[in-house]
């Protein structure tokens, strides 16, 4: 069983650098592709492990696999003060300088024929272009794995076919720690008759196709008598029954309860559907908001880890974690009882959240973060196009240089959590059960 988890853990880790590869390809490519010099393509940081040189551009493998980066030519301004044949050097990798060897930080001369393949010589939509490029290319592959699953492996699906009628009426808040015991009231479908094969096919008169509409109308209708139009061997009954009020957790909201919601008293049959395009993109959509609310949520969400860390807490599934543990929940996977297919579909998803969760934290406004250069670019294109509004000289080209003091801040910030991630992943980590 042990090299089952091995290989899940390796199976996550292989994943994790060919995104991080081709995030940085997203950023690659259309570099080249606007005349910028590139001068290194690299996965991972610290000392080379291995290189090959193609053209101008050096490409190759790092030993610290915590990111990637591509090194081009000119991501700052010079100064005015500054030999004009010369450019501070800066990499577009996350880290930037801090983490970057001492030869790497030497500054790049521009060789003869080079003045306009320099970065911050571009137009500006170029440049936001290739900082886009990035966590674009983190967008896509999420969005080709999620389509992986959803249209190819299916997805579990509540429909409004009762699988178990619930004897009696449980308070929601004891449900999951004890069974029906004399005195329990009897639950409205066992005394309806409702049994395990009927269709909901109607509540009130308003249609149901699935489970979400059924279990909103009956919560919405409370205590009282409603018609359930029902479907039995093939055949339309109307079956009258008198729901119950119950304090039930809210479908929107775990966090806060439904007061005196109707309850029936049934659990729908869960079956697995295979889905459309549209269905992914509205996927998509939801777990991309999510993942921004998750951004948002960061801060505290990490003294959360500090406190599971150090004090032993429980902690947070929802919560972010490193790369170890990542892995280790690769582990899991593997070495769980579940059939092959469902493992491949996990893996799947996993890698497909975690190149959402990259390419959104990318976009963060800050630097060394893409987002960083990307809100740059974007300022510059806004200066020039209010110049000419105003019929003023161009404006010089925006310095990100000028946050490099907030830069190190970030990046110092950045090495911090993800110090901590580990750590928390080795001492307490994320696990599947339990």
């Amino acid at each position: 069983m042990s090299w089952l988890i091995v290989a899940g853990f390796v199976i996550v880790f292989v994943g994790l650098l060919l995104s991080i590869a081709l995030h940085e390809i997203g950023h690659l490519v259309p570099a080249k592709l606007f005349g910028v010099r590139v001068t290194q393509y690299m996965v991972g940081f610290g000392p080379t492990m291995w290189s090959r040189r193609r053209g101008e551009t050096e490409y190759g493998v790092k030993w610290i696999p915590l990111g990637g980066y591509i090194r081009m030519i000119g991501m700052l301004p010079p100064r005015p003060s500054d030999d004009p044949g010369k450019l501070r050097s800066v990499s577009t990798g996350p880290w930037q300088g801090l983490i970057e060897n001492a030869r790497a930080v030497a500054s790049e001369e521009i060789r003869p024929g080079d003045e306009n393949r320099v970065f911050y010589r571009k137009p500006w939509w170029q440049k936001v272009i290739i900082m886009t490029g990035g966590p674009a290319m983190n967008f896509v592959l999420a969005f080709v794995l999620f389509a992986v699953v959803v249209m190819g492996f299916g997805v579990r699906v509540q429909t409004p076919v009762v699988s178990s009628v619930s004897k009696c009426a449980i308070p929601a808040a004891e449900a999951d720690t004890r069974d029906c015991r004399p005195g329990d009231p009897t639950t409205p479908a066992a005394k309806a008759g409702l049994r395990p094969g009927d269709r909901i096919v109607a509540i009130d008169g308003s249609p149901i196709t699935d489970w979400e509409t059924a279990r909103r109308l009956i919560r919405e209708h409370g205590a009282g008598v409603t018609t359930l139009g029902v479907e039995r061997s093939g055949k339309r009954a109307d079956v009258r029954v008198d729901l119950i009020a119950q304090d039930l957790p809210s479908l929107t909201d775990p966090d806060k309860v439904d007061k005196n919601a109707g309850f029936l008293g049934v659990s729908p049959t869960v079956v697995v559907e295979k889905k459309g395009p549209g269905y992914v993109v509205g996927q998509m959509w939801d777990l991309t908001e999510r993942t921004a609310v998750a951004m948002v949520n960061i801060p505290k969400k990490m003294v959360g880890v500090w406190n599971a860390a150090f004090s032993g807490d429980k902690r947070d599934p929802n919560g972010p974690i490193g790369i170890v543990g990542a892995g280790r929940i690769g582990g899991e996977i593997a070495a769980s009882d579940i059939p092959v297919e469902n493992k491949i579909e996990i893996f799947i998803s996993l890698l497909a959240g975690l190149n959402l969760a990259v390419g959104m934290f990318n976009l963060i406004p800050l630097l060394p973060l893409d987002g960083g250069h990307i809100a740059g670019g974007l300022w510059e294109g806004l200066k020039r196009a209010f110049a000419r509004v105003r019929r003023r000289p161009a404006p010089g080209y925006v310095d990100v240089a000028k946050a490099l003091p907030l830069t190190y801040v970030m990046a110092a910030l950045l090495v911090v959590m993800g110090g901590l991630l580990i750590y928390a992943d080795l001492v307490n980590p994320v696990r599947l059960s339990g």
